[in-house]
């Protein structure tokens, strides 16, 4: 039963109770498993241009970029780094004061390539009358990560990662942030401009923007290149009800109702609102220094040149059936494109009447498309492609997490480890039809794909409920096609001493 302080809440949230209502019964019920057909295999799902297509996708890229469109590269930038201090957090708490742990030792081994050592160094020296040097021979290891992680020093315990020093230059350190502005004055820029779009935290948008203001002009100055760069934050409506275990809602002290952020899926409403025709959507902590940025920029250039080749393609075919002028031959064309660039397959296609095949051809032509860079799977935790069945019993090209996937099932369970690609959120999306409109992106999002988790709010347990994945259900109705890239265009950093590793040096 909802109280008059239940509704004042989700009136503020611009959440319906039926909304709710929904919600609520997601944890009653559960989300079914997907169905898999296979993991997506090089060859018949997984593209590899050879070098002569490379070339040939690279033109094409370069061709559309000169045509006036609006090219955007999106970047899911809110998320705090605390986890990719967790190592050090737990070194501050431990029983003892001196580097114990292999993690722990390399850290402070080589704390000076660290780019934000200077300013760490800085902070020590103000808040301790040492330098880390210094703190470091006296075995003052906790006062060195205490000034690095806690406000009173660089509060890098706190901050996002795309507002922390990744890289070294001589002209001084650069952000993720920055590394970002840089790709795309590289590969996203359309007639001297470029938009780039972060998703960021309420706590944290004013110091992204006193970031931008500080460094736009000179990455402006140094690549000719204007950039309007946006923000926006995850929606309040996009939350979700936290449940106790019998699946009721889960309040707090004062008997309010907990939501929490509905994941990454909320995003889907974020990208739903660029006016753009292609987007980039990269992780933010997927960067590399510029001296290693050229397969980057190349194979970034290569999947969007894919894209707008597919595109050109079907919106041809699109055009066609409006026209009326077709004939057999050219829906059986259309259904060999469906299957074979757009990796869509339903049985009995052929059967069907011109009328009815012509109607599914629509349907399955005119929708977003992306283009997904995967990279060979080397172990790192995440999804992968597989082929998948939908509502419509199509079969289709999926980035799945292993959340999705029914661990009581030894044949799917085979094909999830065997599995020989990864996802490394590397994706260019189309999201304009075949007459210049923008497709409501949250017309093409499977909500049986969320799923629940547990969690805890002040000591007490609490089911969590996680919206569609923003690569996974909140596209699953997208036109998918993955093209394998290089292992060397994948360097997140997870933990602090990735950034030690030499991909970031």
């Amino acid at each position: 039963m909802l109280t008059s302080q239940d509704k004042i809440q989700l009136q503020e949230k611009g959440i319906t109770e039926e909304q709710l209502l929904d919600q609520l019964k997601c944890f009653q019920t559960g989300f079914p498993y997907l169905k898999l057909q296979g993991a997506a295999a090089i060859g018949p799902d997984i593209m590899v241009p050879a070098s002569h297509d490379v070339d040939n996708y690279l033109q094409a890229w370069d061709e559309y970029k000169h045509q006036g469109h609006v090219i955007t590269k999106f970047v899911p930038a809110s998320g705090a780094a605390s986890r990719m201090f967790k190592d050090m957090f737990e070194f501050l708490d431990a029983p003892y004061d001196e580097p114990a742990t292999p993690f722990e030792k390399a850290y402070f081994k080589d704390i000076h390539s660290f780019a934000f050592f200077d300013d760490l160094d800085y902070a020590c020296r103000k808040n301790e009358g040492k330098g880390v040097d210094q703190l470091i021979a006296e075995g003052q290891y906790k006062a060195v990560v205490s000034n690095m992680l806690k406000d009173k020093g660089l509060n890098y315990g706190q901050l996002p990662k795309g507002l922390l020093k990744f890289h070294k230059y001589p002209s001084g350190a650069r952000t993720p942030l920055e590394e970002h502005l840089v790709e795309a004055a590289l590969y996203a820029s359309s007639q001297g401009e470029t938009e780039v779009h972060f998703t960021v935290s309420t706590e944290h948008k004013a110091l992204f923007e006193k970031l931008v203001e500080r460094v736009l002009p000179a990455y402006q100055d140094q690549y000719s290149i204007h950039f309007n760069v946006s923000f926006s934050e995850q929606k309040p409506s996009t939350d979700t009800v936290a449940a106790n275990a019998d699946n009721t809602p889960f309040r707090t002290e004062d008997g309010k109702l907990l939501f929490r952020p509905g994941g990454h899926g909320a995003l889907i409403q974020n990208l739903n609102d660029l006016q753009s025709d292609v987007v980039f959507v990269k992780n933010i902590d997927n960067v590399v220094p510029d001296s290693l940025k050229a397969d980057t920029v190349l194979w970034k250039q290569v999947i969007a040149g894919v894209l707008v080749d597919v595109q050109r393609q079907a919106f041809s075919y699109l055009r066609l059936l409006d026209s009326g002028e077709y004939n057999r031959s050219d829906l059986e064309d259309m259904i060999r494109f469906v299957r074979h660039q757009l990796h869509c397959n339903v049985p009995g296609l052929k059967e069907l009447s011109d009328d009815d095949l012509r109607d599914f051809l629509r349907t399955k032509l005119n929708r977003p498309i992306r283009v997904c860079g995967v990279v060979k799977n080397v172990g790192e935790p995440g999804g992968g492609p597989f082929m998948a069945f939908n509502p419509d019993g199509s079969v289709s090209l999926q980035i799945l997490e292993s959340s999705q996937i029914d661990k009581n099932n030894p044949e799917y369970m085979k094909m999830f480890t065997e599995g020989t690609h990864f996802n490394p959120v590397d994706l260019v999306c189309a999201l304009k039809d075949y007459r210049g409109n923008r497709f409501n992106l949250l017309e093409f999002v499977d909500p049986a794909t969320g799923f629940i988790s547990n969690k805890s709010k002040n000591g007490r347990e609490l089911k969590a409920l996680e919206l569609p994945g923003l690569w996974n259900g909140a596209m699953s109705d997208w036109s998918t096609i993955f093209v394998e890239v290089p292992l060397s265009t994948f360097n997140p950093v997870k933990t602090v001493n990735d950034l030690l590793r030499e991909q970031h040096q």
